[in-house]
């Protein structure tokens, strides 16, 4: 097992970082990693997404939506190939600090065989992606 865990703190409420989270035909236009989601931030949804690490190349799963709590939790589980190979758990996490500021938590929890072949590459250019990610969306949020 495998955990990436970051974080940012927004000054905007809570609704906003959602809208901005869960408006997938806008990533193309300021997500660096996540590039396209196509799908419904429901639980229960599949979803299409295209994520572009930082120093690596372009991915496509297909996850289910788990969690999608406005305002507060979103989380999808997927898998590369198959299960028990590359498994990951997806959790964006809105903390309200106050009226108008939250904390943003973004972090992934991957299991499966080849999790340790691809340790390094997780800690390296995924943590930049997800750190990437959350500047970027604390960016458009203080808009």
């Amino acid at each position: 097992m495998k955990e990436i865990h970051t974080e940012i703190e927004i000054a905007a409420p809570a609704e906003r970082v959602w809208q901005i989270l869960t408006d997938f035909a806008r990533y193309p236009a300021w997500n660096p990693l996540i590039c396209r989601v196509r799908g419904e931030a429901e639980a229960g949804a599949r979803l299409e997404v295209h994520i572009r690490p930082a120093g690596g190349r372009a991915v496509t799963f297909w996850p289910t939506v788990v969690v999608a709590e406005p305002g507060r939790e979103l989380r999808w589980r997927g898998r590369l190939f198959l299960p028990g190979l590359f498994d990951g758990e997806h959790v964006f996490t809105i903390e309200p600090l106050g009226a108008r500021w939250v904390r943003f938590v973004q972090r992934e929890v991957f299991t499966g065989l080849l999790v340790p072949l691809v340790a390094r590459s997780l800690d390296t250019g995924t943590r930049r992606g997800f750190e990437a990610m959350n500047r970027a969306l604390r960016e458009q949020a203080e808009r």
